[in-house]
Parts: structure tokens; C-alpha cells; sequence
């Protein structure tokens, strides 16, 4: 864990959550349900409402968090690399939104709906792909 490049993570998880985020507020053209981060992580939070602004930087600090974690104890642990490697492991932060912070938030399992759960896990393996792509990059 001592060798861990925190650009590369921080650039990871920026891209990451912004292939998320795309995705997330492109949904309506396919049927599944927008996600506005701001408004769910920040105004409408029932655990702790914050200002819309707030919200969308906590899915910009939760979206790094997570690839640190990915960085330091997952990332020589999974199954293949690059890209793949990310969407395998943003199968475990959906898997976490959708049986218990969703649940917590008020939205219930899943987010409450088929579509929710199916938009959040497209949501998660956009964030995972783009993040795995960045971090299994070279530095030269």
C-alpha cells in the first residue's frame, strides 16, 4: 500500500464518477430513472441533508474513496485487468448502494424499482470501467 500513486487515484475516481454521472443523468433516453447525486446526496439526504452543491461534491469524494480502496486491497486481487478489472469491482459498491444505502435513504432495495437497480448497476460498471482504464494505464 506505500507505492500507491494518489494522482492516479484521484484521476481515476474523477473519471470514474464522471462516466457514472453521464450515464446516470442520460438514463431517461433508455428508460431508466435519471439520478441527480446532488439532490440525493445532498438536499434530499434524510441522514444528513446538505446543500445541492454538497451533494455533488460527496458523490465526487465517495467515487474516490472507493477507487483508494480499489488501489490498495482489491486491485492485484481480482481477475483480469484494466477496464474489466474495474467493472468487476464496481459489482461491490452497487451491491452496498442497493442493500444498504438505498434502503437508508429511504428508496428501499434496489432503489425501489427494477429500473433503479438495473440503472444503478449500469451506472456502477461505467464508473468501474472508466476507473479500472485510467488505473490499469501505465505512467509512462
Amino acid at each position: 500500500m506505500s507505492n500507491l500513486n494518489i494522482r492516479k487515484i484521484v484521476i481515476a475516481g474523477v473519471a470514474g464518477t464522471l462516466a457514472m454521472t453521464v450515464f446516470r443523468m442520460l438514463g431517461p433516453i433508455v428508460n431508466i430513472p435519471k439520478m441527480d447525486m446532488g439532490m440525493m446526496l445532498g438536499v434530499k439526504n434524510p441522514m444528513m441533508a446538505m446543500p445541492y452543491w454538497m451533494g455533488w461534491m460527496m458523490h465526487f469524494v465517495i467515487g474516490t474513496i472507493l477507487t483508494f480502496i480499489y488501489a490498495a486491497f482489491l486491485m492485484d486481487k481480482l481477475p483480469s485487468d484494466g477496464w474489466k478489472q474495474g467493472a468487476i469491482y464496481s459489482i461491490l459498491p452497487w451491491l452496498l448502494m442497493s442493500l444498504a444505502l438505498a434502503p437508508m435513504m429511504g428508496m428501499g432495495l434496489f432503489g425501489g424499482t427494477m429500473m433503479a437497480g438495473v440503472g444503478g448497476l449500469l451506472g456502477h460498471l461505467a464508473y468501474g470501467s472508466a476507473m479500472g482504464y485510467v488505473m490499469g494505464r501505465s505512467d509512462g
